[in-house]
């Protein structure tokens, strides 16, 4: 019996122990300190203070330009970052090359000479005041990066002048853009023309509205590919004939050739009228054809330009006449 009772009295022990540890503990809380009650001041002390704070107000601030940065002349000066992140990847860009070509692997080739006109709407980005495609290539042939060739058609090596045979030097190929630039003739004393030579003037980079651009269309048997390789580019600028009004056609201020340019046109960015992070560089509008343009000389046996043969809109057809059969030759290559 007393077994009994001791072990009632154990798990009762047990249990009161058990929800002992389980009951929340209370919470201590402080008393709020005394506040005194605000003593009132006089009237006169208040009216003194209004009239305190009154002065402190109409007082003009100065501002405090002691912690301010400053321009310092005599620290070199960091520009600020013109928007808020670094377009690495186009000034970094590296030309992709082109597969190699041998010649027994060519089994037909065709030489074109085509002109882009930046006044058409889809070539107006080449002539952007932000980046024109004429500003990119006298910069390089400032900074040497580039070599102009001398485009005067004649030589005994070198009869249409776009063979680059003669180079120029930077003032020289600067001179031949002004445009206001004159053919001005030597005469002898009996009033006979003995030799010309082109006197520039000021150059403005908005007269130039023509390229001129020299490419193979070449088929090359070893990948079944029918593909045009651009070899030079030219800028075209329209001279004058100093007391004359004849009116010259355009013709080249200089060669380029095109396949040492690629790399400086591989990192500088075109400008879009759609959007500002386009990642498009001038050797990409070449290499994707981004541009219209039409033909004006294929190669023939005369060494004939279409002009010479065709006027008014008949050069146009005869230009859509060269391309459609371009076009075709590499049709008729293939059966269904």
């Amino acid at each position: 019996m007393k077994k009994r009772i001791l072990v009632v009295m154990l798990c009762l022990v047990c249990v009161s122990a058990v929800f002992a540890q389980k009951r929340p503990a209370k919470k201590r809380t402080r008393r709020p300190a005394a506040t005194t009650a605000p003593q009132q001041q006089p009237p006169q002390q208040l009216q003194q203070q209004s009239s305190q704070q009154d002065n402190v107000v109409s007082q003009p601030t100065v501002a405090d330009t002691t912690k301010r940065k400053g321009f310092d002349a005599n620290k070199p000066f960091e520009r600020p970052l013109d928007g808020y992140y670094k377009r690495n990847n186009i000034l970094s860009a590296r030309v992709t090359p082109m597969p190699n070509l041998r010649e027994n692997d060519v089994a037909f080739a065709k030489r074109i000479w085509r002109e882009i006109d930046l006044r058409e709407k889809m070539n107006q980005y080449l002539a952007s005041p932000k980046r024109r495609l004429i500003d990119v290539l006298l910069e390089a042939i400032a900074a040497g990066e580039l070599t102009a060739y001398d485009p005067t058609p004649g030589k005994k090596d070198d009869p249409g002048g776009d063979g680059f045979t003669t180079p120029l030097t930077a003032a020289q190929a600067q001179g031949r853009m002004a445009s206001d630039s004159s053919v001005v003739n030597k005469l002898d004393k009996d009033g006979n023309v003995v030799s010309s030579s082109m006197v520039a003037g000021e150059f403005n980079p908005d007269s130039v509205v023509r390229f001129r651009i020299k490419e193979d269309w070449v088929f090359d048997r070893q990948r079944s590919v029918f593909e045009p390789r651009i070899i030079g580019i030219a800028p075209m600028i329209k001279p004058k004939i100093s007391n004359s009004s004849i009116d010259l056609d355009y013709q080249p201020a200089f060669w380029i050739y095109f396949p040492e340019a690629r790399q400086v046109l591989a990192t500088k960015e075109v400008v879009s009228r759609n959007s500002d992070a386009t990642g498009l560089s001038f050797d990409d509008v070449f290499m994707k054809r981004m541009f219209t343009s039409y033909i004006v000389k294929e190669s023939n046996d005369k060494d004939e330009r279409i002009k010479d043969y065709a006027q008014g809109i008949d050069r146009l057809y005869e230009s859509e006449r060269i391309k459609k059969s371009l076009m075709d030759w590499e049709l008729n290559l293939w059966s269904y």
